[in-house]
């Protein structure tokens, strides 16, 4: 009800900067007016709830572009992450997914086409894995799996993406088997500090970037939520290219 009062006060004009030097309002007298307001259109509370959460999401996307060009580089060439594509690509997309996630899932096709068909451009896969226990034993499982190899990392990475089965610990540890991936050592590994350590440092940085969902982008100068389609994914890699005006 606070909140309501007040977007119809701000609705009224009866907050606002001027508040500061005018003699304080009869808080009584604002309630009143706010509840006959309230009767006669309660229309207007709900445009200027409307107005005050359209501001807060503005200040977010502000505050999410800030974290994207603060700290650019730490996004694009920590060494923690697992990269595809050419390392030394010019144009760099961070993914931010969730092996569980059916709309990552389906980003795995139109990324490896985009990749296969832009050699100037790096991919930082950044696991974020926020649908329960499965994904967190997923990520873990997938970044232990680079000692002992990128190719063996990649052959895994594939096949968590386009598996056929529910993502469990059992169904896991089987498709890790089959990628030849050994798995008292992959145990082992997944209780790593430094696995913990990214998988936290990952989670910072989606919710400072505002993703609130995988899969997340983060794209030249772009932060993209959600999935999208090749031509999309085509098209940002263009712009990404073109130098920012000085």
């Amino acid at each position: 009800m606070k909140r309501i009062f007040a977007a119809a006060a701000l609705a009224l004009g009866l907050i606002g900067p001027a508040q500061a030097q005018a003699p304080a309002p009869d808080k009584a007298a604002i309630e009143q007016i706010v509840r006959d307001l309230i009767r006669r259109e309660p229309e207007i509370v709900l445009e200027a709830l409307d107005a005050l959460e359209k501001r807060g999401e503005a200040q977010q996307r502000e505050a999410a572009k800030q974290t994207l060009n603060e700290r650019r580089r730490e996004l694009e060439n920590d060494p923690d992450m697992p990269v595809a594509g050419n390392p030394r690509g010019t144009v760099v997309i961070v993914e931010f997914f969730d092996y569980r996630c059916p709309y990552c899932r389906r980003m795995a096709e139109p990324i490896k086409e985009l990749l296969a068909a832009e050699k100037d451009v790096k991919l930082v896969r950044r696991d974020w894995p926020i649908l329960g226990p499965p994904s967190v034993i997923a990520s873990r499982a997938a970044l232990a799996a680079r000692a002992q190899g990128d190719t063996r990392y990649e052959k895994f990475h594939d096949a968590l993406m386009t598996a056929r089965v529910q993502l469990d610990e059992n169904s896991i540890f089987q498709i890790a088997r089959e990628s030849g991936l050994d798995i008292d050592r992959l145990r082992r590994d997944m209780e790593s500090p430094r696995i913990a350590a990214i998988l936290q440092k990952n989670d910072t940085l989606a919710r400072a970037l505002a993703f609130t969902g995988t899969p997340g982008f983060a794209i030249g100068d772009a932060l993209v939520p959600g999935a999208v389609d090749l031509a999309t994914l085509k098209n940002l890699v263009a712009a990404a290219r073109v130098p920012a005006p000085k």
